[in-house]
């Protein structure tokens, strides 16, 4: 089994924005996620994007006037970035992200983790310190937001557990999670034609099973007001305002 760094950067960075589907459509869905965080269309200040991936949320951050910081360990998807990024005020860095206090010096005044990327992180450890690495980054007034899969309230039992992920003519991506006590073990079944012939990718990795109320409560133990709902695609979103 590989780490979630590892598997994202042999197996499934080369093929996320495949499996993301209509980019257009999921950039829409960002700006409205971002709307309704309460984020002005203009707002200038200091931003920083964790688990970046290709931009689907940096990019509209640049847009309104921050300045971004978009942080992610896969080299691939940040290229992806770069790509539509030009005359933007994007620094993209591939870094872990638990790197964040050496990357990231100055005071901000938002800081995103979107799409399951607290859940990659190795332990909950690791989770407590980002998070009060974070808190201590923020403004006065300053906002984290998270988005995450609630693995620990409601475990898919039986074929549930079988997700279809997205497949065309060419390619085919189902998951399959195995659930432990403290972790959920992703399988990444990816099938692929070359040449007339499909030919099978597996990768697993391990993912943590964090129950909302517990981010809420490390949070809150940093000083932030904290506020949890529901996200998109099924997540939960937690967003923390320091005071």
């Amino acid at each position: 089994m590989e780490t979630a760094i590892d598997h994202y950067v042999k197996h499934l960075g080369p093929v996320y924005c495949w499996m993301v589907g209509d980019l257009h459509a999921a950039s829409l869905r960002a700006v409205a996620e971002l709307d309704a965080l309460g984020l002005a269309r203009e707002a200038p200040g200091i931003a920083v994007d964790l688990g970046a991936g290709f931009g689907l949320y940096a990019l509209p951050l640049a847009q309104r006037g921050y300045q971004v910081t978009a942080i992610d360990s896969c080299r691939i998807l940040l290229d992806e970035l770069q790509l539509h990024a030009q005359g933007l005020p994007i620094t993209a860095l591939a870094h872990d992200i638990l790197d964040f206090d050496k990357l990231v010096a100055q005071p901000v005044d938002v800081v995103l983790c979107m799409g399951d990327t607290l859940t990659h992180l190795p332990d909950p450890a690791s989770v407590e310190h980002l998070l009060s690495s974070i808190a201590r980054s923020l403004t006065r007034g300053g906002m984290f937001a998270a988005t995450f899969r609630d693995y620990v309230s409601a475990p898919l039992q039986g074929d549930r557990r079988f997700i279809p992920v997205r497949s065309d003519e060419n390619r085919i991506l189902t998951c399959f999670l195995e659930y432990a006590e403290d972790t959920v073990t992703v399988h990444d079944l990816l099938y692929e034609r070359h040449d007339g012939q499909w030919r099978q990718r597996v990768s697993s990795y391990p993912k943590l099973r964090l129950h909302p109320e517990w981010v809420t409560a490390k949070l809150a133990a940093q000083g932030l007001t904290t506020r949890v709902g529901p996200g998109p695609a099924g997540m939960v979103c937690v967003v923390a305002i320091k005071p």
